[in-house]
């Protein structure tokens, strides 16, 4: 080959159809390099910062929940102060004042004439069995025992009554009458005294106004029911017609027997 066909054909092969590759891939060569590191470098300060940023950000989560921890902590026993207490006083506290319910008034009759001891006894005249009347003046100086009695041929009243019959002599002998008193009818009386073959007189005081003369009408509550009735009383009248003494709410075994007792000391 001529120098000139040399020279056509390294032209021809170093031409710029050859070199243009060879530029491009140095350049890109030399391109690539800066475009590496910057894909190196920028994900790792990337991740430097996210990790810096996780970091605080985990810090201060820690620091927060640090914080709710120590907030959500009982407080510390030495954290208490005598001073918040209230001081104790060794005084006992006032008691309460306790108001007592009041006292049902007392119906029965008060302490008037007739009703207490030393007073003068109230006259009276009313029935009797059989029919006659009686009156305290039928025994003026005489000692007199009137025994009220709640009703007739009741157990309580039937041994009461049997008791004094029993010692109408004795009571004879001291200068003692005994008259028994209830609410009963005359004719009741008269049942209640041949049933039972008592010699004392019984008498009829159906308007209760010998009963409440002498303080033997009254409240009276049995059962749980509270009404008016016979409270069982017995009075010693002296010679003078003064009462000398008064039972009440009497217990009848052994009664008679110490109002005979009574009535032969004075």
């Amino acid at each position: 080959m001529s120098k000139k066909t040399r020279k056509k054909s390294s032209k021809g092969s170093s031409g710029p159809s050859v070199k243009t590759p060879a530029k491009q891939s140095a350049r890109k060569t030399t391109t690539a390099k800066p475009a590496r590191k910057a894909a190196v470098k920028t994900p790792v300060a990337k991740v430097r910062k996210a990790a810096a940023k996780k970091g605080a950000t985990k810090s201060g989560k820690a620091a927060k929940s640090a914080l709710a921890q120590e907030s959500h902590k009982p407080a510390s026993k030495s954290l208490k102060s005598n001073l918040s207490a209230p001081p104790k006083s060794d005084s006992k506290p006032t008691p309460k004042p306790t108001t007592k319910p009041a006292a049902k008034p007392d119906t029965r009759p008060g302490p008037v004439s007739g009703r207490v001891e030393g007073a003068k006894a109230p006259d009276f005249r009313l029935p009797r069995d059989g029919g006659d009347s009686v009156s305290l003046a039928d025994y003026a100086g005489q000692k007199l025992v009137l025994f009220f009695y709640p009703r007739a041929d009741t157990p309580g009243c039937t041994r009461e009554a049997i008791d004094f019959t029993r010692l109408k002599d004795a009571f004879a002998e001291s200068g003692t009458a005994v008259l028994g008193v209830s609410a009963d009818t005359v004719k009741a009386q008269e049942s209640f005294r041949n049933k039972h073959q008592l010699s004392i007189p019984l008498i009829s005081d159906e308007k209760h106004e010998m009963l409440e003369a002498y303080g033997a009408w009254g409240e009276k509550s049995m059962y749980g029911r509270t009404f008016l009735g016979i409270l069982r009383t017995t009075v010693l009248i002296d010679r003078g017609g003064k009462i000398a003494k008064i039972w009440r709410n009497v217990r009848v075994d052994g009664h008679a027997d110490e109002v005979l007792a009574a009535a032969q000391a004075i």
